[in-house]
This record gives C-alpha cells, structure tokens and sequence, in this order.
C-alpha cells in the first residue's frame, strides 16, 4: 500500500491555505481513506481547528553556517504558522515532528512557552559574543496566536535588557503592538524590521496568504515603523514567475512611499512536500495560467520546482530570473531604496544583574 495523501472538505476549511495533509515523508505508516458506505468520512469532519501544542526545547537561539543568509543565529517562538502561505519553504519542517506540511503546518502550532527565559539563559553564557539575532527566519513571530501568547514580546523585552541587535521580518502589521520596544531599541542602533508583502492585490494575497495581515495593513506597518523611526524594509518576497512578479516595481514602489528605506527580493523555491501542495493551490486558484506558472518556475529552476544549492536557492538561475532581478536593481535606483538595510551595533551588548530571588539554582 503506498501512503497518499488526505483530501478533506474544502467547505469546512475557512482562510486555509490548502486543503491537503501530505503524507509524510518520514512515516514509514500507511494511511488509507476508506469509506465503507455510510457516508461517514464526510459527516464525521468536523471544522478545522488550531490546535496549540506545548514545545519542551531545552535551546532557543538556532545556528546556521549558510553562505546565502546575512546572519547566523534565529530565534523562532513557534513551529507551524496559522498565516497558511501556500509556497512557504518552512512547511516540510512541521514533518520532523511527526505532522503533515500541509493542514497541520498551519493548524497545529507548536509554540515554546519559555522562549524568553532560555533565550535569557543562553545570553547570559560567558561564551557568548553578540550578533542580530532574526525574529521570523522561519515562521512568522507575529503569527494571530502571538496576540493571545505574547511570546515574540517577551523575547523582545529579554533583547531590549541585554541591549542586544534584533532584526524582524514578518508578514503582519501586529508588530505595531510592540512599537514602544522596537523604538526604544532603535534609538540605540538596535532594531531593524522587515516587512513581507508578495502581492498588492488583496484578493490574491487572500488566497495564497490566507492569515497574513492584508496588503494594504502592511504598508500601513510600514508606515507606523517609519513614523517612529524605526528601520523598515520590504520583503518583495517570493516572486513568483507568471503570477505576481509583473507587481514588482509598484510593490517596490507603494513602500518606499509608506517609508521603506531598504528592500530585498527571493524568488519561489518549493522545496519538497511544498511542490505539490502550490501546485494544487494553482490548479484550484488560476487553472488556466497553471501550466505556464510552473513552467516558468522550471525555467528558474534548472527545471526543476526547487534548487537548494547555495547561491542560487533564492536568487533562482536563467535569463528569467536574470531579468527579474536586473528590474529589481533598477527600481531600487528608483525609488531610492538600498539593497541592504542599516548594520546594527553589538558593543553595547551586557549583561544585566539577576535580583536574588531571580536566581536559577543548580538542582
């Protein structure tokens, strides 16, 4: 028996982006539907649901060597995002905890309760030398549970203490709620943010980004940012060959008039389980350009949906890609905006006393 992937009803799937939960890809379990006549599997679906589940990490802060990345340690509260991306790269890593990339990534949110006090503990090692740590290097910080956990706040104000660089890259303007921190921070060459925004269309962005804040909430995130002066970029990320990359130059444009000073531009990689899943949201979504998009991609690619070798798994490789980024460079020139946002200070990095009664004991 070949394990397949499970199709549930799309009509009790409100604001998800996909109706599929693949199979994954390290079970070694064979999962069948069967229905044995009664209609059960259609009546017995309830309405999907987020779960949230405890994460028991004894580490918080995660390395990386990669020479494709600006920096080389992250701090991620949650595993799994509720915003439901469909092209998110971060989706095949909900299969190393045993789940699906596909409903399970965005429904059952793995969330580190004491994400401050270890991200505490391991700032306060004799050995450590400060650098920016990213906030949303793999799912977003200000996902809608970060509104009831406040765990991407809490991580805030242990940085904030330690006067330590933090950078921020999110899809939602709820990072406006922690504007008093980030200012703060700011004012000491502390903190730069990182807005996301794929699509200035909000029907489109509806449907491929489903929990994400709107199009025009983000620039509005923009602007709050840039108001108090804190340094915001904009994330024209993924660009996606055939259905969003022609809204490049206004997507460049519309944030640099809310006050974005900087930008940057990855082109769509769909690593692994991630294939299929955007291919079914393309064939449900636009069918008619279906063909053409994933051709596309291909011509990027290698021919290939995916290339994860270093120095082309977010630039992508051909004349397509060429072009996209030659129009990138262009606009950036245009609408005055640096290819690289501002270096952030490590020297005043310290380490605050702890009170007595804050004191971990050994045993």
């Amino acid at each position: 028996m070949n394990r397949q992937s499970v199709i549930l009803d799309r009509s009790k799937l409100p604001s998800r982006g996909t109706a599929l939960a693949p199979a994954n890809r390290f079970d070694t379990r064979d999962i069948e539907v069967f229905d044995d006549g009664w209609g059960t599997i259609a009546i017995s679906q309830p309405p999907l649901r987020s779960v949230l589940i405890r994460d028991r990490s004894h580490s918080i802060i995660s390395w990386n060597e990669s020479p494709d990345l600006g920096f080389d340690r992250s701090v991620n509260p949650y595993r799994g995002c509720e915003h439901g991306c469909i092209y998110c790269y971060a989706r095949p890593t909900h299969c190393y905890l045993g789940f699906s990339a596909g409903l399970d990534f965005e429904s059952k949110l793995v969330f580190k309760p004491d994400a401050a006090a270890l991200l505490e503990r391991e700032l306060r090692r004799k050995n450590y030398v400060p650098a920016p740590i990213v906030l949303g290097s793999n799912t977003d910080p200000y996902q809608p549970i970060e509104r009831q956990l406040k765990l991407t706040r809490a991580v805030l104000e242990v940085l904030e203490r330690f006067n330590h660089p933090v950078i921020i890259v999110t899809k939602s303007a709820g990072i406006l709620r922690d504007i008093d921190i980030l200012q703060r921070m700011a004012e000491r060459n502390l903190a730069c943010t990182h807005i996301s925004i794929t699509t200035l269309d909000a029907r489109l962005a509806r449907a491929m980004e489903p929990r994400a804040s709107s199009p025009t909430r983000r620039l509005q995130a923009i602007a709050g940012l840039a108001d108090a002066k804190i340094p915001v970029g904009v994330f024209a990320s993924p660009m996606i060959p055939g259905l969003n990359d022609s809204e490049l130059e206004r997507i460049l444009q519309a944030a640099a008039s809310a006050g974005a000073s900087s930008a940057a531009l990855t082109l769509l990689r769909l690593p692994n389980e991630v294939g299929d899943l955007f291919r079914d949201w393309l064939n449900r979504i636009v069918p008619d350009r279906a063909a053409k998009i994933l051709g596309l991609i291909r011509a990027t690619r290698n021919g290939q949906l995916s290339d994860s070798f270093f120095g082309r798994r977010f630039s992508g490789s051909g004349p397509y890609a060429q072009l996209l980024h030659s129009r990138f460079r262009r606009a950036c020139r245009q609408f005055a905006l640096h290819s690289a946002p501002p270096e952030l200070a490590t020297t005043q990095f310290s380490r605050p006393s702890v009170c007595p009664s804050e004191q971990l004991t050994l045993f």
